[in-house]
């Protein structure tokens, strides 16, 4: 109980020094709020526009085969004339430099029609349409791939009423015994336009069910500088356990019969403390002053929450563990706070970073926190789906922990 005792009066003492240090209240409370005022109105309407969907078409038959038909019909001849959200469609003619182009990403993709496309309609052994497109491009790859079943249903339907015509002609023939223009009568629907030329073979229904909004920027704005500043504020407390090892009040400490525990609990729990007080104030301000959206799982944003304090609380105490002086303690910290920032999303959502900074936010607690909080605040993900997120901040707390406890000396020396 008298360890209890000891970490309980640390962590007041903590909490003291940080209420009572305007500056720190400021830098680490209403400082923030600085950049999240700028940032969501910088933000704010941005994806309001409705783009234009392009969709590409390619042919690799010779000139008038069947596919040439098809796209002549659907091409796009005045984009001026196109109805608002009605994707414009742009016939390409070079696949091989449009394959280049989609792997560069210059271009989402496209809709290939093979060599042999008329010959296979036509002679009924089938045939296939081929859709090329960037893996990141999920809008045009749904485009494309309902545009090729659309095509392929519509060919389908084409060719089964060729072939009934053709029976019936047979049929009508044979019955009547006059089979001397059967053969100029099946030629002529075999070679006859699948589709004239003046409608198009494929149409695009467009309706408008309002203008498109734009997300809440504070949705994503909040929670990334809410784990940035969480991990300033474990630079700052591991600045001020480096000045008390330097100035032996940890060793005096260790006089007045605490223990190594008891310190290391006290220090703790006051960073735990610290960390709670600066969410709090986050989430309060982001819902009534922001507006930002807890999604489905408000329990899944306490909990990640939770775990950015434990995790920061953790990395504080770590971080005082490598260092000898306050000072070089703070410019590790904010030099590291810097650094993950932007790398995790603090600064952007991870969802618009390339591939390898992803990757990288994978390595640091940053990211599987800013990623959770996306999961669910702008994604509208379920508790489930942040579980993996919420344990692997745990497992972050837990191996800082051990490297603090590891490493932690009351000595200056």
């Amino acid at each position: 109980m008298k360890q209890l005792g000891n970490v309980w009066f640390m962590m007041l003492k903590d909490l003291k020094v940080f209420v009572t240090d305007r500056l720190a209240l400021f830098f680490f409370i209403l400082f923030p709020f600085i950049f999240v005022v700028i940032f969501n109105f910088i933000m704010t309407d941005v994806g309001v526009e409705d783009e234009r969907l392009s969709l590409h078409l390619i042919t690799q038959e010779s000139e008038g085969g069947l596919s040439y038909q098809l796209i002549s019909a659907m091409e796009t001849k005045d984009a001026a004339l196109l109805q608002p959200g009605e994707p414009e469609i742009i016939w390409d003619k070079d696949y091989a430099q449009a394959v280049k182009d989609v792997e560069d990403k210059e271009l989402n993709g496209f809709l290939a029609f093979p060599a042999d496309f008329t010959q296979g309609v036509m002679m009924g052994y089938g045939t296939h349409l081929e859709v090329v497109v960037n893996p990141a491009s999920s809008s045009t790859r749904a485009a494309l791939n309902g545009l090729a079943s659309n095509i392929a249903s519509k060919v389908g339907a084409q060719q089964l009423a060729s072939n009934i015509a053709i029976s019936l002609i047979v049929e009508e023939n044979l019955i009547s015994g006059d089979v001397s223009y059967l053969g100029e009568k099946i030629q002529e629907i075999i070679m006859a336009p699948t589709y004239p030329t003046t409608q198009p073979a494929v149409s695009f229904a467009v309706e408008n069910v309002g203008k498109p909004e734009a997300g809440n920027p504070a949705n994503w704005v909040i929670p990334g500088y809410l784990v940035m500043f969480t991990f300033f504020a474990a630079a700052i407390s591991a600045g001020n356990i480096v000045r008390e090892r330097q100035n032996n009040t940890l060793e005096r400490l260790l006089a007045s019969n605490a223990t190594e525990v008891s310190i290391l609990g006290g220090m703790f729990a006051g960073a735990v403390a610290k960390g709670l007080i600066q969410i709090i104030v986050f989430w309060v301000v982001g819902v009534l002053a922001f507006s930002i959206d807890t999604g489905l799982s408000p329990l899944a944003i306490i909990l990640l929450s939770l775990m950015m304090v434990l995790v920061s609380a953790s990395f504080s105490i770590m971080l005082a563990t490598f260092t000898r002086t306050e000072k070089s303690t703070n410019a590790l910290g904010v030099l590291v706070g810097l650094v993950l920032a932007p790398l995790g999303g603090c600064w952007w959502p991870l969802f618009i970073t390339p591939q390898w900074m992803q990757f990288i936010a994978k390595l640091i607690p940053h990211g599987w926190a800013t990623s959770g909080f996306n999961e669910v605040m702008v994604f509208g993900a379920d508790f489930n789906a942040v579980i993996p997120n919420i344990l692997v901040l745990a497992g972050f707390a837990v191996l800082f922990g051990i490297i603090a406890i590891a490493r932690f000396r009351t000595s200056a020396l």
